[in-house]
């Protein structure tokens, strides 16, 4: 029987598959921009549930997550996008130390249990955030970073940001939003490595005690 306390990772994923069908509608109103704010902090309350159950620090996830709540509440009463560049660096931040837990928990051990299975796409989805976070950050300090075949000249959406992230994470290259600047073109890069890493290093890891382990029983 599912329980939250037993499988946060399962709890986060659903929460931000749900997000990537919900943040389309909430694009484009103030509205949507203040459900965008208050859906953002249920994911982080989520993010820090899942810390809670891995190797890293709590106090570094609530450290992170209190004041970028905060941000996202006044974002959410005002209607304002002012501080979304603030918000967005650290909760990229704490999806980074989220996701980096996470690989730590998975790797703790040899024994492989639901959640871990759950924390494999967990902690993608984590990473994926982590950068879109991060695009958004590069885009308030250097305006143009990204064009897109729809609309060149304007700035990218959260949506369009969230889509390059999967896109690159998983190497899949389908993405019409295109980095322009160097340092929008670094960020991307690196992106590119931390997914090879991902399945070179985590996923194989698993999936290797995964279908080795029948026979680990059988030698005991």
């Amino acid at each position: 029987m599912f329980s939250a306390r037993r499988e946060p990772s399962a709890l986060l994923l659903a929460g931000q598959l749900l997000g990537v069908l919900l943040y389309p509608f909430m694009e484009g109103s103030a509205v949507g921009r203040a459900l965008f704010s208050v859906f953002g902090i249920a994911i982080l309350g989520l993010v820090v549930l899942a810390v809670r159950s891995t190797p890293g620090l709590n106090w570094v996830a609530i450290t992170l997550g209190i004041p970028a709540t905060v941000l996202l509440l006044v974002q959410a009463v005002t209607g304002s996008e002012d501080l979304l560049p603030y918000s967005s660096a650290l909760e990229a931040v704490l999806y980074f130390y989220a996701a980096g837990a996470m690989v730590a928990y998975m790797l703790a051990d040899r024994v492989i249990t639901r959640d871990e299975l759950f924390a494999v796409g967990a902690t993608f989805t984590l990473v994926a955030w982590a950068f879109a976070y991060t695009y958004v950050v590069c885009q308030a300090i250097y305006p143009g970073s990204f064009t897109a075949a729809m609309d060149p000249e304007g700035q990218r959406s959260w949506m369009e940001l969230l889509f390059l992230s999967f896109t690159t994470l998983s190497s899949t290259g389908l993405s019409d939003v295109v980095p322009v600047e160097a340092n929008a073109r670094s960020i991307v890069m690196i992106e590119q490595l931390a997914g090879l890493a991902y399945l070179a290093i985590v996923v194989s890891r698993l999936v290797a005690l995964t279908v080795h382990k029948p026979e680990r029983d059988g030698i005991s």
